[in-house]
């Protein structure tokens, strides 16, 4: 087995989307609207961590890294309470 850091994070973003379209192809019965959201952020948040932090190299600036972490995450944030607030509207 290979330690090459992008082959393990090309791994990790592979094994991500696979849980992706998991949640996506089954999660909708077994969790609340809410949480089914809170879940596909969640696993876009990880995602675009690891994009930052190995592909764009930002592991080697933690500063920034954390930044734009907090940026995203944020984001997400936002997003999903505005996809609860449309599914509380409904």
């Amino acid at each position: 087995m290979t330690s090459n850091p992008l082959f393990l994070a090309w791994l990790t973003l592979m094994s991500l989307g696979i849980a992706a379209v998991l949640v996506t192809a089954g999660g909708a019965e077994f969790f609340s609207p809410v949480l089914f959201g809170g879940l596909l952020l969640l696993l876009a948040w990880a995602k675009a961590r690891i994009i930052l932090s190995r592909y764009l190299g930002l592991w080697q600036a933690p500063g920034w890294l954390s930044g734009f972490s907090w940026v995203i995450g944020l984001f997400c944030v936002l997003l999903l309470c505005l996809y609860a607030v449309a599914g509380l509207s409904r």
